[in-house]
């Protein structure tokens, strides 16, 4: 499977907006870091920001908002919060 900056971040979106679980997270990062293809002038962009997310699950590491937002930013992208009414 091809990883890219952008398919990194929309997963990590994904996670962000409950569309799927952190354990879904962690596992697509795992796998993606033993099985992915990575364009040679993103991949240690992507080992470092993969490997976080990887770790995850572990609860020493964890995964805060401020976690996914630095992740994000590594990745090329800003985070933005928006609260729309119940």
């Amino acid at each position: 499977m091809r990883i890219t900056k952008r398919s990194a971040a929309e997963k990590l979106a994904a996670y962000l907006h409950h569309e799927i679980g952190l354990s879904a997270l962690v596992d697509w990062a795992e796998n993606a870091i033993m099985e992915g293809e990575f364009d040679p002038s993103e991949s240690a962009t992507l080992a470092h920001a993969l490997g976080r997310v990887g770790l995850a699950d572990v609860r020493p590491f964890g995964l805060t908002w401020e976690d996914s937002e630095a992740i994000l930013h590594s990745l090329g992208y800003k985070t933005r919060v928006d609260i729309v009414a119940a």
